[in-house]
């Protein structure tokens, strides 16, 4: 059966307010829809975690700092509505652009520090967007258990900071990457790689995983690093924004992981953006 779609605040409250008099918990899955399986394992965890479950879909375009990137966004609310229905889940939040940004709106939400480094650089304002609309939707949601993907890892941290910073009362869950059975990390923006750039797309992780596990074996990551990057190129990625490694915590630029961190990338293969991380 599928879910019931609520998209206003109003009617999302009515439902919230009767499970909070109850003491149940609420578990919130923010997305931008186009949900795939790396979406439908954070619902998972969401239903064994917490009495009540609700999944958001809203394309948030503040989180966007190129027009076309917005306007060619999967939306397939129906399909989405669809994929959850086994999952039981207890609302689908579907909010119009007014229950979000109504007419006025006009307060930013900026966490600085975390985002002065790779997609904060790359991608202009995306974070401001995304801590503005993710405190929204916890307030709005009352959630109690928010659940994210670590495939986003910058922004896992972000929300986290975010959270922690304004006395928001939410456990932010950082939930495990989901693959594609030859290493793909999931993502929406998959359904816009052509078949034959849909090739070479796993190559990234690939080259990741040999860096990864060269840092392991005691060589140098920039030589690594320099050789992953020529390999790329001459697969057909036509721009390598960055690989890096940088600490868990505060994302800290490191030579080498002496303590806690992640390799991460973002790389453009056939006009579409990729990113990735990977412990290391």
């Amino acid at each position: 059966m599928t879910p019931p779609i609520l998209r206003t605040l109003p009617a999302l409250r009515a439902a919230t307010s009767d499970w909070q008099k109850a003491g149940e918990t609420i578990g919130v899955v923010p997305t931008m829809g186009a949900l795939h399986d790396g979406h439908l394992s954070l619902v998972k965890l969401a239903k064994e975690h917490c009495d009540r479950v609700i999944v958001t879909i809203f394309v948030n375009p503040k989180q966007f700092n190129n027009p076309d990137d917005l306007k060619n966004y999967p939306r397939t609310e129906e399909d989405d509505a669809r994929k959850l229905a086994r999952f039981g889940i207890d609302v689908l939040y579907v909010p119009e652009p007014d229950q979000i940004y109504p007419q006025g709106f006009s307060t930013t939400v900026s966490v600085s520090g975390l985002t002065d480094v790779m997609d904060g650089v790359m991608r202009p304002g995306h974070f401001d967007g995304v801590a503005t609309v993710v405190s929204k939707l916890f307030l709005q949601t009352s959630a109690s258990d928010a659940f994210f993907g670590e495939k986003d890892f910058q922004q896992l941290q972000v929300v986290r900071r975010m959270a922690r910073d304004l006395d928001i009362p939410i456990t932010v869950h950082g939930c495990p990457t989901i693959r594609e059975i030859d290493g793909l990390a999931m993502s929406s923006r998959n359904l816009l790689l052509s078949d034959r750039a849909r090739v070479n797309a796993p190559m990234l992780f690939e080259e990741m995983e040999g860096i990864a596990a060269g840092v392991g074996s005691g060589q140098d990551f920039a030589q690594l690093q320099e050789q992953a990057v020529q390999r790329l190129q001459n697969a057909g990625f036509t721009k390598v924004e960055y690989l890096e490694i940088r600490a868990n915590d505060d994302l800290s630029l490191l030579s080498t992981p002496t303590r806690p961190a992640r390799l991460f990338a973002s790389a453009w293969l056939a006009g579409v953006r990729m990113i990735d991380n990977i412990a290391i």
